[in-house]
């Protein structure tokens, strides 16, 4: 049963990605050409920026989601409602924290680093404004995005996607004919279509779920605020440096050979993002399976929609992966007019350490849904730090930059590691179970589907006709080796009942 919901909820959000992907490349095309290149970049600076503040949320956003699912599980209303109330306090404090912190360093940024023609300057100060109002009610959105997400309610997920595809594009087409200040007009309709989902979710959460009830005096739970600060806080550490790692690629690349590097960098980041919606669709529908499951004491089952998770997310991965990355210099030439010197290689490299962590990501969601996370953490913020400094290290010594790449591919082995170790420590996992069900499968699996695929490449000399028929050979091999050798009989028979169904 747990397996149809995930399928039926990962096709619901599949459906969202394939409707408002077009709709997105379609409304950046208008926004960009509505506001000019100088505009458009002002709010991608502006934006950028903010982004990078707020990573704290998507801590806490991990921790409201894993206690809520958690409660569900459990099946104890009255632990739902204090988990609301708690997440609604913790967001309320972050947001005002985030909205002065940001305020502050937009003042420094604006005054001291930040390069903005003076005729401009007054239309970005107030786009940033707006940014930190949407920041806002982005962060008190969330208690709510984790009552739905708990509830497996991904249709609505979809639809409020959908809607807001729409929406947006209804802006693109609206700032593309005003005669106001196009760049603060943008600005406000999008700060303005965070306070409507905000609204929209809270009317709809209060109407539908009976945990979505505010009463700090009676709901609040002093050891449950601090057992979820705890947990957000641990969490925090790992998202930081973490993304001081990713981020901090670009800096060291820039550093030692330019700008070039970095958009070879820009466009196999790109690349990755793209393709990786794939398999993340299907984690954003598993994830409250594994920690609901966990709540109700069913262990064997969260284990089991881990191994599951690990294996189907790696394949929806390769599926993409493997034609991408056979046929990427006749993409790259067919996409761009000018491919950098390092694009292509740069993004073989990240496309072989995506499916290397892919493997792992749901047993993080184990971990987390049992709920020991301190030691991991920090583990894997120690971790964290060391491949940009063994960088900086190489490229002293006048290696070609993508070592940077081959370093992060070895950092992702090791990082696989200490999940593997506090998998088995906090999860009970067995790591033997593990190789042999789903590194081992998925590993085969690999080498077979490029194998067959490569074969146009080595035969074929005319690009178009050769393109289609690594599609067709990499289609129809990764069919026939995911059946028969991907999956075991168990899973065959899940997948065959859920196509009956």
């Amino acid at each position: 049963m747990k397996a149809r919901r995930v399928a039926k909820n990962t096709g619901f959000l599949y459906a969202r990605m394939g409707i408002t992907v077009f709709i997105s490349l379609y409304v950046t095309r208008l926004v960009l050409a509505a506001l000019g290149t100088e505009d458009f970049g002002i709010y991608n600076v502006v934006a950028g920026m903010i982004a990078m503040l707020v990573f704290l949320n998507s801590a806490m956003t991990s921790a409201s989601l894993r206690f809520m699912s958690f409660a569900h599980g459990e099946e104890n209303e009255e632990k739902q409602k204090k988990v609301f109330n708690v997440s609604v306090i913790l967001h309320l404090i972050i947001g005002f924290i985030i909205v002065v912190f940001i305020e502050l360093i937009g003042f420094f940024l604006f005054r001291n680093i930040l390069q903005i023609p003076d005729s401009r300057e007054y239309a970005a100060k107030m786009i940033f404004h707006f940014m930190v109002v949407s920041t806002f009610f982005s962060i008190i959105s969330v208690p709510y995005d984790a009552v739905i997400n708990a509830r497996e309610n991904m249709l609505f997920v979809a639809i409020l996607g959908v809607f807001e595809s729409i929406l947006k594009l209804g802006i693109a087409f609206y700032i593309t004919y005003t005669v106001h200040d196009k760049l603060i007009i943008y600005g406000m309709l999008m700060a303005t279509l965070s306070l409507l989902f905000l609204a929209v979710k809270r009317v709809y959460s209060h109407r539908r779920y009976r945990e979505v009830t505010i009463n700090f005096q009676l709901y609040f739970d002093k050891p449950l605020f601090r057992e979820m600060t705890s947990f957000a806080g641990w969490s925090f550490l790992g998202v930081s440096t973490s993304m001081v790692a990713n981020y901090g690629q670009g800096i060291v690349l820039n550093s030692f050979f330019g700008p070039v590097v970095n958009a070879s960098q820009g466009i196999a980041n790109q690349i990755s993002g793209q393709l990786g919606v794939f398999s993340t669709t299907m984690l954003k529908a598993l994830k409250p399976v594994i920690a609901k499951s966990e709540g109700s004491g069913n262990r064997s089952l969260m284990l089991n929609a881990s191994l599951m998770g690990s294996k189907v997310s790696y394949f929806l991965l390769l599926f993409v992966y493997v034609p991408v990355f056979l046929e990427m210099p006749f993409l790259f030439d067919l996409w761009l007019e000018s491919v950098p010197v390092y694009a292509i290689v740069f993004c073989r490299l990240l496309l072989i350490r995506n499916l290397i962590e892919q493997l792992f990501i749901p047993l993080y969601s184990s971990i987390e849904a049992v709920g020991k996370i301190r030691k991991f953490h920090i583990s894997s913020s120690i971790l964290n730090t060391l491949p940009l400094v063994i960088a900086v290290v190489l490229f002293s010594l006048n290696l070609p930059p993508p070592t940077i790449y081959l370093v992060f591919i070895g950092y992702s082995i090791l990082y696989a590691i200490i999940i593997l170790y506090y998998a088995k420590v906090n999860c009970s996992l067995s790591i033997s179970l593990f190789f042999k069900q789903v590194v081992l499968r998925c590993f085969i699996v690999t080498i077979g589907v490029y194998s067959i695929g490569i074969i146009p490449s080595v035969l074929m000399n005319n690009e178009l006709i050769r393109v289609v028929f690594t599609l067709l050979f990499s289609f129809m091999a990764f069919l026939v080796l995911v059946w028969w050798l991907g999956l075991t009989k168990e899973e065959n028979t899940v997948i065959k009942s859920l196509v009956r169904k």
